[in-house]
């Protein structure tokens, strides 16, 4: 069983259904004892990540999370599920994470824009190519410069290269995917991503 986590702050029919065209038995859950008995946890996301991470705390799936990441289980996140993993977010004032991965979330051009990038828009919507710096079992078999499909304002700037799965360019690259152990996570949507999606959510169920 692959449990979904429900918090409140989720797409979870298209991820439930994405996952049961490549064969999987989603579950769409709030209840952390269910999280905690699946074989596989994906935390998809949308919305603000203060929010998120409160309704995380407030329904107990936050111990139910790292519990499962904890115990080895294949965890996969999903655009915010990617962002809440790592220390803390500037979004709306620092707000902290779940802390499992080092680095932190920001807002694009939160510097200013670099050269060549006056004309892109936040947030950033649409398909986009990937790049893949290592090796990785959750893009087995997706080729170099595949596009997925993207919807956000803000990103993870990773403190280790070591983790980044794939990188994207939008006015820079940045880390779109990461993948350490048993854990996975895309800031892109693969259950919007047609059959390159899917080929990555097959991936992730043979973790």
């Amino acid at each position: 069983m692959i449990a979904i986590v429900d918090y409140g702050m989720a797409n979870l029919r298209s991820v439930e259904k994405a996952l049961e065209r490549v064969g999987a038995e989603p579950v769409i859950t709030s209840d952390p004892a269910t999280v905690a008995k699946a074989d596989r946890v994906v935390l998809p996301g949308v919305g603000a990540f203060g929010a998120a991470m409160k309704n995380l705390q407030r329904t107990g799936l936050h111990e139910a999370v790292l519990g499962s990441i904890r115990a080895g289980k294949p965890f996969l996140g999903i655009c915010l599920g990617l962002q809440m993993l790592f220390e803390e977010s500037d979004e709306m004032g620092k707000t902290p994470g779940l802390g499992l991965l080092p680095g932190r979330v920001v807002r694009f051009f939160e510097n200013g824009r670099p050269a060549g990038a006056d004309d892109l828009k936040v947030p950033h919507i649409g398909w986009n190519e990937l790049r893949f710096p290592r090796p990785t079992r959750i893009f087995k078999g997706i080729p170099e410069g595949a596009h997925v499909y993207f919807v956000h304002s803000f990103y993870p700037e990773v403190a280790s290269a070591e983790i980044c799965a794939a990188t994207c360019d939008y006015g820079g690259s940045f880390c779109c995917a990461i993948e350490k152990e048993n854990v996975a996570a895309t800031q892109f949507h693969p259950e919007k991503s047609g059959d390159v999606g899917l080929h990555i959510l097959r991936n992730f169920t043979t973790f």
